[in-house]
């Protein structure tokens, strides 16, 4: 069917960040790279208002040359420009998305695809072998480090113009929804690293806000415990610390620490020895930051609030014993220490 240009022009007027006018011409490719850069980061959608004349008669076979033959394009100063970017966008996009890859993995290529994605736009494409085979060289050269986005792309892109060439002609179009459901699948593929990003740090951002209500409180409560505290080191409330217990002098908030480490271990108030070991020892498991990189920083504060209320529970009981235990020697205070015979070689 004939493609018409005020169609073009009203689908590049109403979607051309998203590349519908270049679905409409059969262009898969210029139209997925619209997609991932929303139209060329807004200056390659305005570009495409004087192209679009041309492509609408390529589409409809006017003005088309014939079999090329081995006829290598000539080199395009702007296609290169372009190869260079994306390839640098493709490989940030993967070092924010893509964490737990390996970088020497993840990097070169995300960059090699986005270089392949310019160099296939229009009538021309490249050797993706030798374009990948490029960006991984480049990459191991220089040890998969972020900054090395640059020369992998530039290595890349040089790879991509010296392999390039023509698109056969005469090759059979997908149908519309063939096409349709190949771009979402790149699409998806694109985006769902990003996504699982975004929602984990909003995931953070959401329990902030969550406990900002409790440390408020505690805040505004602050002066009312102190001058209590102060009250009861004075003897003005309930007599002295010392005259109370007779066995020494105990700060008025060992209880709610203890409290406090009971909640944290997931037990109620007064448990057991065996009850505090066996909590312990299960969240240990589950928080270890050896096994939650993806949200270190998290896990490494449940793993020191862990070990905190154990040994604020497990102190006293040892301490009365002698120095001994059933619960064990304590916890190491840091997740790289390894003490023989600690728990950590239970685990």
């Amino acid at each position: 069917m004939a493609k018409r240009l005020a169609v073009a022009y009203g689908l590049w007027a109403l979607g051309g960040p998203l590349g519908l006018h270049h679905i409409y011409l059969g262009r898969d490719s210029h139209a997925l790279l619209w997609m991932l850069t929303l139209g060329g980061f807004g200056a390659g959608w305005l570009w495409d208002f004087w192209h679009l004349p041309g492509w609408v008669a390529a589409a409809n076979g006017a003005g088309v040359p014939g079999d090329r033959g081995g006829t290598i394009p000539g080199l395009s100063p702007l296609r290169l420009v372009g190869q260079v970017t994306v390839g640098m966008y493709f490989g940030l996009v993967a070092a924010l998305g893509l964490p737990w890859v390996p970088a020497l993995l993840a990097q070169p290529l995300a960059v090699g695809l986005g270089v392949q994605l310019v160099s296939s736009v229009g009538d021309q494409t490249a050797e993706a072998p030798s374009v990948l085979a490029a960006a991984f060289l480049a990459s191991l050269l220089f040890q998969g480090r972020v900054l090395a986005v640059l020369p992998v792309s530039l290595a890349a892109s040089v790879a991509a113009q010296r392999h390039r060439r023509y698109k056969p002609r005469g090759t059979p179009q997908p149908r519309l929804a063939a096409r349709l459901y190949h771009l979402g699948l790149a699409c998806l593929a694109f985006a769902a690293p990003l996504a699982c990003r975004g929602l984990c740090g909003a995931a953070g951002v959401l329990g902030t806000l969550l406990a900002l209500p409790r440390a408020a409180t505690e805040l505004l409560l602050l002066p009312l415990r102190a001058g209590r505290l102060l009250a009861e080191i004075l003897g003005f409330a309930g007599g002295s610390p010392v005259q109370e217990h007779g066995t020494g002098f105990q700060p008025s908030s060992w209880s709610q620490r203890q409290q406090r480490a009971y909640e944290v271990l997931g037990l109620p108030a007064g448990s057991s020895a065996e009850d505090v070991h066996r909590s312990y020892r299960e969240l240990v498991k589950v928080w270890h930051p050896d096994h939650n990189r993806h949200r270190a920083q998290e896990a490494e504060r449940r793993f020191i609030e862990l070990q905190e209320a154990y040994e604020e529970l497990v102190g006293p009981r040892r301490a009365a014993a002698g120095g001994v235990t059933p619960l064990g020697p304590p916890p190491c205070h840091h997740p790289g220490d390894r003490e023989p015979g600690g728990w950590v070689g239970d685990l």
